[in-house]
């Protein structure tokens, strides 16, 4: 591979697999960890190196970043890494990352994702800018990876200000409910191979929504969205080209947005209505901890490469190749 290179992460979301990938394509691995996180990722003995901090924070210091870059460490940032550390910090971040940071200002902040979409023209739930324009079930999300934490379910502007203090346009998005089944389809966008590639497919499993069914009528309370699990699902064959089509054209619009782009995993965040309509409601512009649930590989990357893949290892060849073909520039901008 040349230059030997080490492939590091924070201890959270992914980073098993992160770290299973690297070395399973010949990497050096490191794990970032803070002193109480670092005794449970040692149990399984797959990174080569631990760098302990003692806040999250301290990945901006730049004692750390220092450290990194003598290991010649290529960071791959995910979900808790992004939430934790900041998106916008991330931006003056000196250590080498995975992907195109320009595309962390346009997933956190909801307003820039819904233009995004609007210009892919794929479907995506009605905004409403202000509680007193809600005329129907809505849901409340704050920005940023949060994993679900302190959604709720509001049908007018009275019901709004009854489960929150006030309105913060720039912290919170209130989005139109839409029934149907929900589907997170995982895909990498190689810019060596300019491909799209579904890597998985999964299903949040949210406490206390999914308990609700369990428990007698009565009792109802309203749901709440925290993230405890992610299964694993499949779609039907038919509805695939049609994902494909959106996905396709999500890198396609992200190359006139923020050249060059979306590079590496993603994931769409949609719905399907009996009516087999589609509407994309959010986008996770990294590796996803629903991933987690095709670790080895699905069916998908199956089918592609014959073998299992994961999207650990997925972004380990990506980077490998880059190496390789002296084209890290294409992957790291």
């Amino acid at each position: 591979m040349g230059a030997k290179y080490t492939i590091g992460t924070i201890a959270s979301h992914s980073a098993l697999q992160i770290l299973k990938g690297a070395k399973e394509e010949g990497f050096n691995s490191l794990l970032i960890a803070t002193p109480e996180r670092e005794k449970f990722y040692r149990r399984f003995k797959l990174a080569d190196d631990y760098l302990v901090v003692d806040n999250w924070k301290d990945v901006l210091s730049e004692k750390v970043q220092d450290e990194l870059n003598q290991k010649n460490t290529i960071i791959i940032p995910h979900g808790s890494f992004v939430e934790y550390v900041g998106a916008k910090e991330l931006l003056d971040f000196d250590v080498p990352m995975f992907g195109n940071k320009a595309v962390l200002e346009w997933e956190s902040d909801r307003r820039k994702e819904r233009e995004w979409f609007v210009k892919a023209g794929v479907g995506t739930p009605e905004n409403f800018n202000d509680p007193s324009e809600i005329d129907r079930l809505t849901l409340v999300k704050y920005f940023g990876a949060k994993g679900g934490k302190g959604y709720a379910l509001v049908e007018n502007e009275e019901d709004f200000y009854r489960q929150f203090k006030e309105f913060d346009p720039e912290k919170m998005q209130m989005q139109e409910y839409i029934l149907g089944t929900r589907s997170y389809p995982h895909f990498f966008y190689s810019p060596l191979d300019k491909e799209n590639e579904l890597v998985g497919i999964d299903l949040r499993y949210e406490s206390n929504a999914d308990g609700l069914p369990r428990i007698p009528t009565p009792h109802y309370m309203p749901p709440t969205y925290v993230v405890t699990g992610n299964i694993p699902i499949v779609l039907r064959e038919s509805l695939l080209p049609r994902v494909f089509d959106m996905a396709d054209s999500i890198i396609k619009t992200s190359k006139k947005l923020f050249n060059p782009g979306l590079i590496g995993p993603y994931s769409l965040e949609m719905v399907i209505t009996d009516e087999l309509k589609f509407y994309v409601f959010e986008i996770s512009a990294r590796i996803v901890g629903g991933t987690n649930a095709w670790i080895p590989g699905s069916p998908y990357t199956y089918l592609k490469y014959g073998e299992n893949i994961s999207m650990g290892r997925r972004i380990a060849m990506e980077i490998k190749r880059a190496v390789n073909e002296n084209k890290l520039d294409e992957v790291i901008i």
